[in-house]
């Protein structure tokens, strides 16, 4: 082999050796990271809040007991219509208390005392009704004699003033008669009930409905005694049904009476509804992860046109509010999940061919998982979503669309 051959032979095993060297390190090089991508869009764009609330009456109608008595068996239940006027529940006076042995006896002595001054009255009455006859007559006597001149009018003036006398003494006996006729009817009333019975001859007092609506509770049923302003039922109209929402405070001073709502999980499509009023005082409520929060009441009203008691709705019933903050048809957008801080400020990465680049953005508001794009990219840019660590400035990535 001349000198030359082995040259050519050293320089081919040297490119061979290059070129095996070069493949081994192109084998041995990372992999682009896969990154999943998103475009920047312009479209319609709604800022909201979004929070449970409840439906509840906007007002209630507490229906007691007017006086203590004895209540007969409410037969409206939950649910029933009621009209304005109709009797809701009856009334009676409270059973007398049963008497014992003793007592029972003591009120029979009372009753044969009363019945005694009864008749003592009685005869003292018409004792008192034939003197005051005899006095008439002796009057109209002396008259006819006066009238002849027989006596003087000094003699008649006399037998004038007795007569007025056996008059009042009457009255008097007869007033008498009428406070014994009480006592002994009061001594009878002691013993006509025995074993706590009621009078059947009572009537019933009556409670009328104040409205036109339904009964939402009923907090008595059945008979028994009452209480002076114990509650009975609950009445309520439900085309009257409002929502009330506990929002954060921070989210409640964004709201403003009349600002648009949709009501949303309730069983149905979603009901248009108007914020009505923003309560001024708000409360603390734990959250489930044992946070305390600050919530306030927000008033919901169903929009014109919808009824409440058609959808099948009531007081309790759960719903799901979205108040509408802001909206725009047009606004420049992207996934929310594409920011990032750096250095203080918001980012993203931009896909420009196989590489990303890091570009500073402003963002503006923000609705669920898209924020509003302010400055910084332009319609159809792409960009990184949900970018990693890994991810630099000028790296390499593959598109994992």
């Amino acid at each position: 082999m001349t000198p030359t051959q082995r040259r050519l032979r050293r320089l081919a095993l040297a490119l061979i050796a290059l070129a095996l060297l070069a493949l081994l390190a192109w084998a041995l090089r990372p992999a682009p990271p896969a990154v999943n991508t998103a475009l920047v869009s312009r479209g319609p764009f709604e800022e909201s809040v979004r929070e449970e609330g409840r439906t509840q009456l906007r007002d209630s109608y507490a229906i007691t007991a007017p006086i203590a008595g004895y209540l007969r068996r409410v037969e409206l239940e939950v649910g029933d219509p009621v009209a304005a006027g109709q009797p809701l529940f009856y009334l009676e006076p409270s059973p007398a208390p049963a008497l014992d042995a003793r007592a029972r006896r003591q009120a029979e002595e009372r009753l044969q005392a009363a019945r005694a001054r009864w008749r003592a009255a009685q005869a003292r009455l018409e004792q008192q009704q034939a003197a005051r006859r005899f006095g008439d007559a002796e009057y109209q006597r002396q008259a006819r004699l006066q009238e002849r001149q027989l006596v003087s009018p000094t003699e008649l003036e006399r037998y004038r003033s007795e007569r007025d006398r056996q008059r009042a003494l009457e009255r008097a006996a007869q007033a008498e008669v009428e406070a014994a006729r009480s006592e002994l009817a009061g001594a009878q009333a002691a013993l006509s009930v025995v074993g706590g019975q009621r009078e059947g001859a009572t009537v019933p007092l009556a409670v009328p409905s104040p409205i036109d609506g339904r009964v939402m509770a009923r907090q008595r049923c059945c008979e028994g005694s009452v209480r002076e302003g114990e509650p009975i039922l609950t009445l309520g109209r439900l085309a009257d049904l409002e929502v009330r929402v506990d929002l954060l405070s921070m989210e409640a001073v964004r709201l403003r009476p009349g600002m648009a709502v949709r009501l949303l999980a309730w069983g149905g499509e979603p009901l248009p509804g108007r914020v009505r009023r923003i309560e001024p005082s708000g409360f603390t409520r734990l959250s489930a992860l044992g946070v305390e929060e600050q919530r306030v009441p927000v008033i919901v009203d169903f929009a014109a046109g919808v009824d409440p008691t058609v959808l099948g709705l009531g007081s309790g019933f759960r719903v799901e509010a979205e108040f509408l903050l802001w909206e725009d048809d047009a606004t420049l957008q992207l996934p929310t999940s594409a920011l990032f801080r750096q250095q203080g400020e918001w980012s993203v990465f931009r896909v420009e061919g196989e590489r990303i680049h890091l570009h500073r953005v402003t963002p503006g508001r923000r609705s669920g998982l898209t924020t509003q794009l302010l400055e910084g990219l332009a319609e159809g840019e792409r960009v990184v979503i949900h970018p990693g660590e890994r991810l630099d400035d000028g790296l390499r990535v593959r598109l994992d669309d």
